[in-house]
């Protein structure tokens, strides 16, 4: 099948490319260009009508969305995520854990074969993102304490042994045991992130060399600069920042990182190393009101109010509710990052992270169509995964 679109303005990398259009065929981008293609009989045109056309959105870290979690223990709630996000434009995410009982982890793992295979519809899912059980008891944020350890090989193995779909693991790499961890991730092809930890600076820098290269959302559940018998040291904050080849990852929620953060950190780490993600909980794209964070069997109730998750008693965030679109407005309009950039934090530079760039984050003939177009407000509307509109706008309000 060949499709063409038509009437666009193309980013990709720093630039805006106007009247722009993109041949795909089978899936698979063939040509780029400008103004009128030379005469194609394709099977499908689309329009887009002088709205911008980027890659898709690329989300390394969510939960869940549209009143389902990944942790729910259903094919359903897993489709419903990946319907939801693709919505708001997300081609692609890792499916994300949450400290948990092994036999509900693994249930998961059983899950996500199921649904892969019947995803027609939503965006893809690339894998799992395992967040902990390995973290620091003090910065555990909305993570379920009992279930918090140490890690051993005993205890990997096992979950290794179990799955063959892990991409990444979120760890604190100051726990006894988690610097060898780090080299068998490493070893395995898996990404090690740094996250609810207390390191201080001489750790993370330790667990660098180890074979750590990411930061979970970045200043969330993480040490900065603390005293210690008087003595000043820097935490993994000023660590991410020191290590120039350290990716971080952020909520850029508007509410999670103020204005000043955002803007400091893209200062200072610059869109190569700042990936974009929602790290949103089961009410993503949904009313505010009272949700459960984690499974319905495992899980507990939080509030969504102010536009962000909020354990019961206010003492803290339990998750986002963005979506793809949200972040990118918020690093626009209060970040006052450029367009180009904002893009590339939520499609190459994810894609790089994540080791896919040789087939995602890019409009580059011989890559995958997953491509996304948005008007002026990052509206999203239209999202295409391999050459297939899974969300269209206009029919959507039709429907409606």
């Amino acid at each position: 099948m060949t499709t063409l679109i038509t009437n666009a303005r193309l980013i990709e990398g720093d630039a805006i490319q106007p009247d722009s259009y993109v041949i795909i065929e089978d899936g698979i981008i063939t040509s780029t260009g400008t103004g009128t293609p030379s005469e194609i009989n394709a099977d499908e045109i689309i329009d887009a009508a002088g709205n911008y056309l980027s890659a898709g959105f690329i989300d390394m870290h969510t939960h869940g969305g549209g009143g389902a979690d990944l942790m729910d223990g259903t094919v359903e709630a897993f489709l419903t995520v990946a319907r939801t996000h693709a919505r708001y434009g997300t081609t692609s995410f890792l499916t994300t854990t949450l400290t948990c009982p092994d036999d509900e982890l693994f249930e998961a793992f059983r899950i996500f074969k199921e649904a892969s295979k019947l995803n027609t519809d939503g965006a893809r899912m690339l894998g799992f993102h395992l967040e902990g059980p390995y973290f620091a008891y003090n910065q555990r944020g909305a993570q379920d304490p009992a279930n918090l350890k140490n890690p051993t090989p005993e205890h990997y193995n096992a979950i290794f042994a179990a799955t063959d779909d892990i991409k990444r693991w979120s760890v604190a790499p100051e726990l006894p045991g988690a610097i060898e961890f780090g080299r068998e991730l490493k070893r395995r092809g898996i990404i090690a992130s740094i996250g609810h930890t207390e390191a201080i600076t001489d750790q993370v820098i330790e667990a660098h060399e180890a074979g750590y290269s990411l930061m979970t959302h970045f200043y969330s559940a993480m040490s900065g600069v603390t005293r210690r018998n008087a003595f000043r040291y820097g935490g993994a904050v000023e660590a991410g920042y020191l290590l120039d080849d350290m990716d971080v990852e952020i909520i850029a929620d508007g509410i999670h990182l103020p204005k000043e953060l955002l803007k400091l950190i893209y200062k200072i780490k610059g869109p190569d190393h700042i990936a974009l993600i929602t790290d949103s909980m089961r009410a993503a794209g949904m009313p505010e009101g009272e949700y459960m964070l984690g499974s319905m069997k495992e899980g507990y109730l939080v509030v969504v109010e102010d536009g962000v998750a909020k354990l019961m008693d206010r003492s803290a965030f339990a998750g986002s509710v963005a979506t793809a679109d949200r972040l990118i407005r918020t690093m626009i309009n209060i970040a006052g990052v450029n367009l180009p950039d904002a893009i590339k934090m939520i499609t190459a530079t994810p894609a790089r992270i994540l080791g896919i760039n040789n087939k995602y984050g890019h409009i580059k003939p011989g890559y995958v169509a997953d491509m996304v177009i948005f008007d002026d407000s990052i509206n999203v509307q239209r999202t295409v995964i391999e050459g297939k509109t899974v969300y269209d706008a206009c029919q959507h309000a039709l429907n409606d």
